[in-house]
């Protein structure tokens, strides 16, 4: 059997890993908890009762977080010359179309998010092999491919985010930082599971949000009562 840490046992002092948790209380929890010697994010991961290899129990969707997510978000943005103004003024880092393309295909992907515009997914499509399993291509659904490059690039810039079910039916999402106060880590929460409530799939049945556990980077997850966060 693995010994514990001195800061393990303080965390298992701190709360009962086996008990159910209002958000007022989970939001508190979590920031004494967390040990890193950096500011750690704190992530939600939601159990729906849904089946995602059905094409009418999947949920996907987008939330723009009230106090953001605490990390500083690399854009960049493919697009056609007349739009790099509009994408470089909204504050995107990178801005371009075919040295990008190019640079892509040479292996570079440092960058957290890429937005793009309909009439240049031709190029863009092409790099689905690189950008696919990073989950850095484009989607519609998530208004990274959009006419409104300025607006879409402020947006990500703000704090929004997307966030899709996993094949087990778990959503995943950052949505703040250790340093955040508890009313920021609660209001994100529940923006983030509220836009979900939204989502629910006529064909899902039975309870649709099983469970809600919000961890930080390299601690115990903290189940959480979901009646405490939705509104």
């Amino acid at each position: 059997m693995a010994k514990l840490t001195k800061n393990k046992k303080e965390v298992l002092a701190k709360f009962d890993k086996e008990g159910i948790y209002p958000i007022t209380d989970a939001a508190g929890i979590v920031k004494k908890i967390t040990y890193t010697k950096f500011d750690a994010s704190i992530d939600m991961d939601i159990r729906l009762g849904v089946d995602p290899r059905k094409a009418n129990q999947m949920v996907r969707g987008t939330v723009a977080l009230p106090h953001g997510t605490g990390k500083s978000i690399r854009v960049l943005v493919l697009c056609s010359p007349d739009k790099e103004e509009e994408a470089k003024e909204a504050g995107a880092d990178y801005v371009g179309l075919d040295e990008y393309v190019q640079k892509i295909k040479g292996g570079w992907t440092d960058i957290d998010i890429v937005i793009t515009m309909p009439s240049v997914m031709s190029k863009v499509g092409a790099l689905g092999r690189i950008l696919g399993p990073r989950g850095l291509m484009p989607n519609p659904k998530s208004g990274t491919v959009t006419m409104d490059i300025g607006k879409a690039v402020k947006e990500v810039k703000a704090g929004k985010i997307d966030f899709k079910v996993d094949k087990t039916g778990i959503i995943h999402a950052a949505i703040g930082k250790v340093s955040f106060n508890e009313d920021m880590i609660i209001d994100n929460a529940r923006e983030l599971v509220n836009t979900i409530m939204k989502l629910k799939p006529s064909a899902a049945k039975g309870t649709y949000v099983k469970s809600i556990y919000l961890s930080s980077t390299m601690s115990p997850g903290i189940q959480i009562d979901p009646k405490s966060v939705t509104l």
